[in-house]
């Protein structure tokens, strides 16, 4: 307790004290008791009715006595005369009391104020005391707050910087790849140093037999690894966005070198008009093209081209032409044997796409699909001059359950499907004439694929998928044979 509400305390107590004191004492100082009252005649003044005295001239008259609810003495006085009041002994030891009194009053008056004042600095101190509690509080659930979202904050930074661990460690490998660079280009420098005084002992006829020499080398190892086994197909490259759902384009794997045109066909039948670009850059950032019209329109999408020259499927029929591109005139037309044509043996997508032509490393080929193979996909190696079948293999794979198809290195690669989740799950290899099933992934990131086919010089496959021009790049396992190095 604080030493006002002490204060406080004594201040009551004293004041019930005098109180009790008061209405004890006062009667008996003035000749009355709390039972009865005797007047300054010697007769007495019962409590309750109240006696006159025998002479009320010369003295007190008391008329009633009794105490209030506090306990206090309450008494009704007639004093007597002045004149007789100023001899009476009585009047002036009562005189007396009541100054006692009355400074006793205000001594209990003054204390009282101070009391109140005391209280009042109590009150407001007890107030002030409360509102720096509450603010105390405040400071602390504030401080708790603020410590909580430090917190959370850390920790969100942390969950922001956890991801950049193994980007970190990628960095401190590639630090270490780096250094290993920078020895290998040291020694090369040193081996380029060693052989450039070794060129200097050589004339320019003999150094230049060496680069074609080596020139020589370096093709045949690429010819050895030109073929081999589809172990893997990137993610695909949106070259371009352009034409309807479905149609087809290509490059030519045999064109000149240094001469790389895009060839483009809208559509899967009904068209007649391809498109030529001067390269792939004007392919993908220009509009610039020369038109070629074809003297019939195509089915499918099927296409390709292949040394200079247009190979397709003539629109509802088996009939395949090769048209030459510079010259625009037929050079070879050709029916396909007991192809079926005009939907009968199409893939899963549909469009016509019942004679699918393809190129490779070992040239021109056709798969489509027979009666006599009972609608299951056939493969034909074709003479690219003449179109004559040169070998033929009859697969068990049904045609309309395949998704699209592709040839590398004399291997028949078929999806599954042509929308949605796509991977290359059948392989037939033509050199042994068997086959297996394999799970390579491949993204069909537009969900509708009607065109794909490999080029073995880019080594990359040429997708249409829903009106998007795509390639893909191919990861092939190669085997070098001893036998010809």
């Amino acid at each position: 307790m604080s030493v006002p509400l002490l204060k406080i305390g004594v201040v009551l107590s004293t004041m019930a004290m005098i109180t009790n004191w008061m209405s004890q004492t006062l009667p008996s100082l003035v000749g009355l008791n709390t039972t009865k009252l005797t007047a300054a005649t010697g007769g007495t003044l019962d409590r309750s009715t109240g006696v006159l005295p025998t002479n009320p001239e010369e003295s007190w008259q008391v008329y009633s006595s009794a105490q209030d609810s506090e306990g206090r003495c309450i008494c009704t006085v007639v004093a007597p005369q002045q004149t007789m009041c100023s001899r009476d002994a009585r009047t002036k030891q009562l005189r007396q009391l009541l100054e006692k009194v009355q400074n006793m009053s205000q001594s209990i008056e003054v204390l009282d104020r101070r009391t109140q004042r005391d209280l009042q600095y109590v009150e407001k101190m007890e107030n002030q005391m409360r509102g720096l509690e509450s603010k105390f509080k405040q400071v602390e659930e504030s401080h708790k707050q603020h410590l909580a979202r430090q917190f959370k904050a850390i920790k969100a930074k942390m969950e922001e910087l956890r991801p950049l661990i193994p980007v970190l460690e990628e960095y401190k490998a590639d630090a270490k790849l780096v250094l290993q660079f920078k020895e290998e280009v040291q020694n090369l420098t040193s081996v380029l140093n060693e052989l450039q005084e070794e060129i200097g002992a050589y004339d320019y006829e003999e150094l230049q037999n060496r680069v074609s020499n080596l020139e020589e080398r370096l093709r045949a190892c690429m010819q050895k690894l030109a073929c081999g086994k589809l172990t893997g197909i990137s993610d695909p490259i949106t070259i371009k966005t352009s034409g309807s759902r479905f149609g087809s384009w290509m490059t030519d794997p045999l064109a000149p070198e240094g001469e790389n045109k895009v060839w483009y066909m809208d559509s899967y039948h009904n068209n007649r008009f391809v498109r030529e670009y001067k390269s792939m850059a004007d392919f993908m950032n220009t509009d610039n093209f020369t038109s070629h019209r074809l003297p019939h329109p195509w089915s499918g999408t099927g296409q390709v081209v292949y040394n200079g020259s247009i190979y397709f499927n003539k629109y509802q029929s088996h009939i395949i032409i090769r048209f030459d591109l510079k010259t625009e005139t037929i050079l070879k037309t050709r029916s396909l044997d007991y192809a079926g044509y005009n939907n009968m043996y199409h893939y899963a997508w549909g469009g016509h796409s019942d004679i699918d032509l393809m190129v490779d490393e070992n040239g021109l080929w056709a798969v489509y699909a027979t009666n006599q193979n009972a609608g299951n996909i056939v493969i034909s190696k074709l003479d690219p001059n003449t179109l004559q079948s040169l070998q033929t293999w009859n697969t068990s794979y049904p045609k309309r359950s395949a998704g699209e198809a592709f040839i590398i290195c004399g291997t028949l690669y078929v999806t599954n499907g042509y929308s949605g989740g796509t991977k290359v799950h059948y392989a037939y290899q033509t050199n042994a004439s068997t086959y297996e099933y394999i799970d390579i992934p491949f993204q069909n990131k537009y969900s509708h694929i009607s065109m794909l086919d490999y080029n073995p010089r880019d080594r990359a496959l040429y997708a249409w998928n829903n009106g998007h021009q795509i390639l893909y790049n191919v990861t092939l396992f190669h085997v070098i044979r001893s036998d010809e190095l």
